[in-house]
């Protein structure tokens, strides 16, 4: 792992640990994803359940939600290149940990671990409950809360299980989950624009704000969605020549993933009638039925969507596991993390994330429907994004100190505008997460300090003279 780059004031000699420690170099692993496995990794991850019913989500704001898609596509392009330039830098695992560490040293790099890695269990918890509705439509569950809990758990732990088999793995079925859903919805957004009918787009502002406002709230409902642009950042250390295939990775599979929710939603607004859109359940469905004039749209894309919803679980998982793997091999979270299985991939945190996603999504279903659980999903747009601040943060500091080692003159206006505008755009998230989310957030973001201050003060107890202690 790269080590630390620090500025004068920094460069203080540390004391000598008296506690062992985790190493911070990492042992030789081999990169078992290539170009192709990490683009489908981003695209497995951006785009999971949430697209399926997006649209009508956003039906009562009309079609300047489609405006809205549009500014966050272009914003998470930024995000992709942004982490590209960062992963030749530091091509390792880890990587929105690894950027604010090298930049700002290692609280910086454990708040932003901390972060994204709360952000990331549960979002799996969301998305394992999330799939229960699409396998009613299959099976029947009437209602069963039991029944429900048992699904979403049961698609939480079948991916979890192909984590613990290997990256792989997990690079197989991401590739084949992303084939599996591509395909249907590449139809609807395609096949379905010949079939749109302009009338049913309604008005362009249906929610009598102002479309500036209209824009900004729907586009707060749509901050998830994009959630999974880090994904080859943060598994750097498993992708074969990082320095090129990271950024590749990321620009192609947000581009990929901005073209399906572009076009998909068009087609979606073109295809059913406003006012059903904004009541329906499963647009998607709906659009498929008004394409063939019968009713076995509802089946096939309840199909694709617990595809689609395994799959996007089955990468979140690794990288649920691969951030505290990151952040433990530096000491920062506890050494377990930073323990690798047979098929290289961190297995303490594949437990960690399945269990605590276990726990919630126990809590959901046995508390009902008005619970915590609802809460916490809202405040995952706050603390996936706080990172991506701190790694533009990292960026722009890189550019300010101008070294020729950190920077090439030639690109140095490029990248100042790709790190300032990702910067931008990540303080915009933030903000239209709302406050409740934002104070959430926050509290959550607080609740790791003792962490850090626990592995911190055993991996580093200060000097005598540093205390304060006068001799005698």
């Amino acid at each position: 792992m790269t080590a630390p780059s620090t500025t004068e004031a920094d460069q203080q000699p540390e004391p000598t640990p008296t506690a062992p420690t985790v190493p911070t170099t990492a042992p030789p692993r081999r990169r078992t994803f290539g170009l192709a496995a990490a683009t489908a990794l981003v695209m497995g991850n951006i785009i999971g359940g949430g697209i399926f019913v997006l649209p009508a989500t956003v039906a009562p704001y009309g079609a300047v939600s489609l405006l809205a898609f549009l500014v966050l596509s272009i914003g998470a392009v930024l995000l992709a290149l942004l982490f590209g330039k960062l992963a030749r830098r530091s091509p390792v695992t880890g990587g929105l940990y690894v950027y604010p560490r090298d930049a700002f040293g290692p609280f910086a790099g454990f708040l932003s671990a901390w972060s994204y890695w709360t952000m990331t269990w549960v979002s799996i918890a969301a998305l394992a409950v999330a799939v229960v509705g699409y396998v009613d439509v299959l099976i029947p569950l009437h209602d069963s809360h039991a029944l429900g809990a048992l699904v979403a758990i049961l698609a939480l732990w079948l991916p979890a299980a192909a984590n613990f088999a290997g990256t792989r793995w997990v690079g197989a079925v991401q590739i084949v989950s992303t084939i599996l859903k591509f395909v249907p919805l590449l139809l609807v957004a395609t096949v379905g624009l010949f079939f749109i009918d302009t009338d049913n787009f309604g008005a362009f502002n249906a929610s009598g704000e102002s479309v500036p406002g209209a824009l900004a709230a729907s586009a707060a409902l749509l901050l998830y969605s994009f959630l999974g642009v880090e994904s080859a950042a943060v598994s750097a250390g498993e992708v074969e020549d990082p320095e090129r295939n990271v950024g590749r990775a990321s620009v192609l599979g947000t581009l990929g993933s901005a073209l399906v929710y572009i076009l998909g939603t068009v087609a979606v607004f073109g295809l059913v009638p406003h006012d059903k859109l904004v009541k329906s359940g499963a647009p998607f469905a709906d659009a498929v039925n008004a394409i063939t004039g019968s009713g076995w749209g509802g089946t096939a894309i309840a199909l694709v969507a617990v595809a689609s919803i395994v799959g996007c679980l089955n990468g979140w998982i690794l990288l649920a596991a691969q951030m505290p793997y990151a952040a433990a091999r530096d000491g920062l979270f506890p050494a377990p993390f930073a323990k690798v299985g047979k098929g290289g991939v961190p297995g303490f945190g594949v437990w960690a994330c399945a269990i605590l996603g276990t726990v919630l999504i126990a809590f959901n279903y046995t508390a009902g429907p008005d619970t915590t659980f609802r809460v916490l999903v809202l405040i995952t747009t706050f603390t996936g994004c706080f990172p991506y601040l701190l790694s533009a943060a990292a960026q722009l500091y890189w550019l300010a100190r101008g070294t020729r080692e950190q920077v090439r003159p030639a690109g140095l206006a490029r990248d100042l505008i790709v790190a300032a505008l990702s910067f931008a755009f990540s303080f915009w998230l933030i903000a239209g997460a709302g406050y409740a989310a934002v104070y959430q957030g926050v509290l959550f973001l607080f609740a790791g300090i003792p962490v850090y201050v626990w592995m911190r003060g055993r991996r580093q107890p200060p000097k005598p003279e540093e205390s304060g202690a006068v001799a005698a």
